[in-house]
């Protein structure tokens, strides 16, 4: 659908939610990468609908695995549920159902090639949760969810720790009795290819700092940094 009117993107994304949306505008900003909208208000791309979306997944998940698996103690869960919300996960579903065709790109981002798109899916992915959550509600959002991420509920993928983060996430909740913060500290770099640098809190803290091409990677980075910091310091990493 390279050259697919906004119509006829609009209508995919309508279709693959199984929901006719009342605000079309909701719709367009979700499929618009911010580089197709260089200098315009941040709404009418997807960023703040991923914000939004990124929350309304992790609740819609953190529910249903724990109505699923009633024998997984917490860090069982928390490791599946980050596998379930992670980049690889989300990139290949929303690849499945045919979301990159829909995504609308700026000039600038057109030389990324797939490390450009496999962000771009993820983040369009949670964009159309958030979309779907504000214009049609949370049944009709979880419906979505379930039926797209249900599949990949798999007990297997709670065994081991998928990323930094989530290993993180695992020791600071086992032995803090605590959860990871994470902060943007910067951005630098043209609009097409920023770098961002983000710092990781534990209890108030400043335990971990990263920095990436994306926010996640930057995240993912420190994540790394903290839990090296927290070995040095004799917290039980493994």
């Amino acid at each position: 659908m390279p050259h697919a009117t906004e119509a006829e993107r609009v209508a995919h994304i309508e279709e693959i939610c199984g929901h006719k949306f009342r605000n079309r505008n909701l719709v367009v900003a979700a499929i618009t990468h911010p580089s197709a909208v260089e200098g315009k208000p941040v709404w009418t791309s997807y960023e703040r609908l991923e914000f939004l979306g990124d929350s309304i997944l992790g609740a819609i998940v953190a529910t249903d695995l724990f109505e699923k698996f009633h024998e997984m103690d917490e860090g069982e869960l928390t490791r599946l549920k980050i596998s379930l919300v992670s980049g690889k996960t989300l990139s290949a579903v929303a690849d499945k159902l045919g979301i990159g065709s829909c995504i609308v790109f700026g000039e600038s981002e057109m030389g990324t090639g797939a490390r450009g798109m496999h962000s771009a899916l993820e983040n369009v992915y949670e964009s159309v949760v958030g979309a779907l959550y504000l214009d049609g509600g949370y049944d009709a959002t979880h419906d979505f969810v379930a039926r797209t991420l249900g599949p990949h509920m798999m007990p297997e993928l709670a065994e081991h720790p998928v990323s930094p983060k989530s290993r993180l996430q695992e020791i600071t909740q086992r032995e803090l009795r605590c959860g990871p913060e994470y902060k943007l500290e910067g951005e630098q770099g043209p609009a097409h290819s920023p770098t961002f640098t983000s710092v990781v809190l534990i209890q108030g803290r400043r335990l971990g700092r990263g920095v990436g091409s994306s926010k996640k990677e930057a995240e993912s980075a420190a994540a790394a940094d903290a839990i090296e910091r927290l070995a040095e310091e004799g917290i039980p990493c493994t």
